[in-house]
């Protein structure tokens, strides 16, 4: 399949969690009162530690930051559980993936989906051919592993599986992606696995990949700081690997002091800010939790289990699009991603919303409930 990832509905407009300037202009609606169900960012916002650290510490700005970033990845190997020598980082996610993709330069390249759209547009500009793996709704979109593996061939030389997955919310468990590291490893595929979802999943679910660096050298794990730290505006994002000669290279392509002072000072702060860690997991968990246990009882819906901050939803309700189920919370002042734009979600039947505070997730479930009750 080689349809591109993000599609267009002809007569519609289609917004993205950060589209507050665009939706305030379309819907006339201040951007400071809608609550940003699309947007899968932390509900407590910044952590109070570093808050409070950048605020007496704003002259770090008058100097260069470390070109290695010693202690920031320092900070960051201590928090992801890896080896600081293991650790690059970048200016947000956004940088990683476009670096990693670029220092491969892959001919062919399988993504799994549906999913964001940044890789296939990152894949494009560096000319290569995007080949797709969907996952299959009559799966509740959970990887088939076995199947997956079976499709893995010699020629694609770049994977990427984000996980937890957007918009699914569903997870690859670390057995399975040993067993389809292996099979990356057998066809010389270099594995890209996203992890921006990754923190918020529950406890007692591992989902990351990070244990994984000590057995396979042939894969990546990129995260940043945008959603389960609440900070996109810093820009910074890192990425782990064992393969050091990797790194090396990219670094050797980088440009110098791409994280600045400021964004290099807060990972001292936020990675060790371990009580606004447990508040942001004890939150996701249980709104998580009781979002599902809800959603599961109502006949117009269908929901998937979610591993992340955010919830898919399938409408049922025969009348009823995704696109109704958006103008109609939009127009109360809450946004939720519509997500027919999704390679494979074009009926308009899916949507996606992340959980916020306990109060608002009421105020949009009881909204949800007007038009699919």
């Amino acid at each position: 399949m080689s349809t591109s990832m993000e599609q267009k509905i002809e007569g519609k407009e289609h917004f993205h969690g950060s589209d507050l300037e665009k939706i305030e202009k379309y819907f006339g609606i201040p951007k400071e009162k809608i609550t940003g169900f699309g947007a899968n960012v932390n509900p407590l916002g910044i952590s109070p530690k570093m808050k409070e650290g950048l605020a007496t510490h704003l002259d770090v700005l008058t100097a260069y930051p470390d070109p290695e970033y010693t202690e920031l990845r320092k900070h960051i190997a201590s928090y992801a559980g890896c080896k600081p020598e293991q650790v690059l980082v970048g200016n947000g996610c956004t940088e990683l993936i476009s670096l990693f993709i670029g220092i491969h330069h892959p001919k062919k390249a399988l993504v799994v989906s549906p999913t964001y759209s940044e890789y296939e547009r990152e894949l494009r500009l560096v000319g290569s051919e995007v080949n797709y793996y969907a996952l299959k709704e009559e799966l509740d979109f959970q990887m088939d592993v076995d199947d997956f593996c079976q499709t893995l061939k010699d020629g694609t030389e770049l994977c990427i599986i984000c996980n937890p997955n957007n918009p699914t919310s569903t997870a690859t468990t670390p057995d399975d992606m040993r067993q389809i590291l292996e099979c990356c490893k057998n066809h010389h595929i270099f594995l890209m696995v996203d992890e921006t979802y990754a923190e918020f999943a529950p406890e007692d679910t591992s989902v990351s990949s990070v244990n994984l660096l000590s057995e396979f050298d042939n894969f990546a794990i990129l995260r940043g700081i945008s959603k389960f730290f609440a900070a996109p505006g810093l820009r910074l994002g890192y990425a782990m690997t064992s393969d050091l000669e990797l790194l090396k290279n990219i670094k050797e392509q980088m440009n110098p002091w791409s994280i600045n002072s400021l964004a290099e000072l807060a990972g001292s702060y936020m990675f060790n800010d371990w009580d606004y860690i447990r508040r942001t997991r004890d939150l996701i968990s249980s709104e998580r939790e009781r979002i599902y246990q809800e959603l599961l009882t109502w006949k117009t819906v269908k929901v998937y289990k979610p591993y992340a901050n955010f919830i898919l939803v399938k409408i049922l309700k025969e009348g009823v699009t995704s696109y109704d189920v958006f103008v109609h919370a939009i127009k109360k002042g809450l946004m939720l991603r519509d997500c027919s734009t999704f390679l494979g979600m074009e009926d308009e039947t899916f949507f996606r919303f992340c959980f916020m505070m306990p109060d608002k997730n009421t105020e949009l479930l009881a909204c949800l409930k007007e038009l699919l009750g």
